[in-house]
């Protein structure tokens, strides 16, 4: 584990809609745990699925963040103007023979493709070259089979064989849009992010990650899964499944919420206090542990 004089932290939201409640928890656990090692928060805005997002939302979301007392360290940054950055290291992959053009449809992936741990692995069509009298609409990044693995500091031994788990993974969409998997690794590395604290609906995630950053030579930051918050379905709080908007109404009952939600004990006295001693508590008292081998929590 690094120093925590090093500690570098990051809430990176997709401004698909304004906060809900499991994604303010989010905030304030990756929040918590870098101030609890006196370290930086920062906050990206991951706009990079411009179909998906929400005029407006990034605007709402750093107010939500502001009005809850959660103020970053650093200059906001919005991977919309990073994609000079995304193509330079998928320059640097196709250089070294570690991406392939793919010309293969979401419906015919579907027809032939088994469901893995994180959606649908891909059988591997195009790896030895697109079809005569098709053309390459994605690229993607060769796998193989060896084992990626890492210790969550919640989820604990996570291991994945990354070419039968999930396949050759998607880094260039086939509407020329960036995927996540390259977006993140990328804006992870440029701003020195040495601790991810996240939900863990991306823990699956992680291991594509780190093959990146070691095919890239990146660094490989520590990684804390928060469980998810899900409904009386199971299903995880969103903007599909009708998640309402975090409001200001009620700040300090919202944030004491939030801290319960993560199993942390606020004292009955706080409710009567404002964001400023809400937040000096729960920052010198956090204590994540407290979540471990939870995935999700109903909220």
């Amino acid at each position: 584990m690094r120093s925590s004089i090093q500690y570098r932290g990051r809430f990176a939201p997709s401004p698909t809609g304004p906060l809900h409640f499991g994604s303010l928890s989010a905030a304030v656990g990756s929040y918590l745990d870098a101030k609890h090692h006196h370290g930086i928060w920062l906050v990206r805005m991951e706009e990079l699925d411009t179909p998906r997002c929400v005029p407006g939302s990034a605007a709402d979301i750093l107010r939500t963040l502001e009005v809850f007392g959660l103020r970053w360290d650093e200059s906001v940054i919005y991977q919309s103007q990073r994609t000079d950055a995304y193509e330079q290291v998928l320059q640097r992959l196709q250089a070294l023979g570690s991406t392939y053009q793919c010309a293969c449809t979401r419906r015919e992936i579907a027809d032939s493709a088994l469901h893995g741990i994180d959606g649908q692995i891909y059988p591997g069509t195009c790896r030895k070259g697109v079809q005569a009298g098709r053309e390459g609409r994605a690229w993607r990044v060769h796998t193989d089979d060896s084992l990626v693995e890492f210790d969550d500091t919640l989820q604990g031994h996570i291991r994945q064989h990354l070419e039968s788990e999930i396949g050759d993974f998607v880094v260039k969409r086939a509407d020329g849009l960036f995927a996540y998997q390259l977006a993140v690794v990328v804006d992870d590395a440029f701003q020195g992010i040495t601790h991810v604290v996240r939900g863990s609906d991306l823990l699956y995630s992680t291991p594509r990650q780190i093959y990146l950053q070691r095919l890239l030579g990146f660094d490989t930051p520590a990684y804390m899964h928060l469980p998810i918050a899900v409904n009386a379905q199971g299903e995880k709080l969103s903007k599909q499944t009708l998640a309402p908007a975090i409001t200001a109404d009620d700040i300090i009952a919202t944030l004491i919420a939030v801290l319960e939600f993560l199993l942390q004990q606020p004292p009955a006295e706080l409710r009567q206090g404002n964001v400023e001693e809400v937040l000096k508590w729960a920052v010198a008292n956090w204590q994540p542990e407290v979540l471990a081998g939870q995935s999700h929590i109903p909220a």
